[in-house]
């Protein structure tokens, strides 16, 4: 066999050794609906949105919101998740379903008592003065 011959197999195997590394890779991740920073984040983003919405003297930080978003977005493709998958995950109605589940049992395991604006304003002014994710997509007025 020429060494010609020799590295091209050798590359060959390589590519192959790369590719399946790749698929196996892509198959361990976890589903998107269980990766915890993701969900957690979203259900931050959501718990956000509902305090600036309830409480009149708590506004929402839209680009910090938005910015927030977009890196979660690079996240999840730099952890091997494909950007079409994240896509489709963020938008899909069931799974919008069940964050809004988890924020609404957050905001309510936080004192937040739907109809009572202040229990909202309280809650996000704690987040505020935490500094949490929640409390950075916030601003009081």
């Amino acid at each position: 066999m020429t060494i010609k011959r020799k590295t091209c197999i050798a590359a060959m195997g390589v590519f192959a050794m790369t590719t399946l590394s790749s698929v196996a890779s892509a198959s361990a991740l976890t589903p998107l609906p269980k990766e915890y920073h993701i969900n957690q984040s979203l259900m931050s983003g959501v718990v956000a949105d509902r305090i600036r919405k309830a409480c009149p003297s708590i506004s929402a930080r839209m680009f910090v919101a938005w910015s927030k978003l977009n890196r979660l977005k690079s996240y999840a493709v730099s952890k091997g998740y494909e950007e079409p998958e994240v896509r489709a995950f963020m938008k899909d109605p069931v799974e919008k379903a069940r964050v809004n589940a988890m924020a609404a049992d957050y905001l309510t395991s936080h004192g937040a008592v739907a109809g009572n604006a202040e229990s909202y304003c309280t809650l996000g002014r704690e987040e505020i003065a935490k500094k949490s994710l929640i409390g950075q997509m916030l601003r009081a007025r």
